[in-house]
């Protein structure tokens, strides 16, 4: 008697196929709101957006939109954990490379944890904000590029990539775009017109900031590390008459204030 081999191909259970859609359909907004955020942060923290329209950005739509980010992201990772093949488990959400793919989980993993971090690090240091935190929160750049990797390779990989390239492209330029002005020297976001200053004039400023306003959040210091300075203690140091070469960073300072605290006087102030 001949025995017959059959190969059976197992259709993909429909309650794997609902996992996944979810598992795409948090993926997309998680993307669109990740670059939304970090949009609108360059453009509240440098007083960029107050330049363009004369109207101020909300700090607090900067927190909603890295919420409601960090939120997408997890409901992302861990719906995989519901499929019934068991293709992933907790060890793949949580190690980068224990899940294969290797470049691209491993920068989903790497990216969603250090936007975790960045996110926790900030609600936690709200109060004084010291320059080492300070310089901690602007790892959110490179925690968006890896979430960027992440989610470009994943479309490829799951044949999505034409539907998702205009939306991508859409959302992602301006988020690149800022983020390059951000690192750029003050001498040429001058030039560009983002900032004021007057390169070839020597007037003097006069620095004044309003301590019943001042939160002390250090975004001054951020901008100007030369001119503002938070000690240990929470209290706010700063040069009364800053440097011409300083001016620039010093106006910069003034805009990115989200209290309004600092006033200049002299340079067209």
């Amino acid at each position: 008697m001949t025995a017959a081999l059959l190969a059976v191909v197992t259709a993909p259970s429909p309650h794997d196929g609902g996992v996944r859609d979810i598992a795409t359909l948090s993926a997309r907004f998680a993307y669109v709101t990740m670059c939304l955020t970090l949009v609108w942060g360059v453009l509240s923290a440098t007083g960029w957006i107050r330049r363009v329209t004369g109207h101020e950005a909300l700090r607090g739509g900067h927190v909603v939109l890295a919420v409601f980010s960090l939120a997408t992201g997890v409901v992302h990772g861990l719906s995989y954990l519901f499929l019934d093949d068991d293709s992933f488990g907790p060890l793949a959400l949580l190690i980068p490379f224990a899940g294969g793919g290797f470049a691209r989980h491993a920068a989903g993993v790497a990216g969603l944890e250090l936007f975790v971090a960045v996110a926790v690090t900030a609600a936690l240091g709200r109060g004084a904000i010291g320059h080492g935190r300070k310089r901690f929160h602007q790892l959110g750049y490179l925690s968006v590029g890896l979430l960027a990797i992440h989610s470009w390779l994943g479309a490829a990989a799951n044949g999505n990539l034409a539907t998702v390239w205009l939306g991508g492209i859409t959302v992602l330029t301006p988020a690149a775009v800022l983020t390059v002005l951000r690192v750029l020297p003050p001498r040429v976001l001058v030039r560009l017109g983002l900032l004021d200053g007057e390169t070839g004039r020597a007037e003097p400023v006069r620095i004044s900031v309003d301590v019943k306003k001042c939160h002390r959040y250090a975004i001054c210091q951020a901008e100007a590390p030369q001119v503002f300075q938070l000690t240990g203690d929470g209290q706010l140091r700063y040069l009364r008459k800053p440097g011409a070469k300083q001016v620039p960073l010093v106006q910069a300072a003034a805009r990115a204030c989200p209290m309004r605290a600092i006033r200049l006087q002299g340079a067209g102030q």
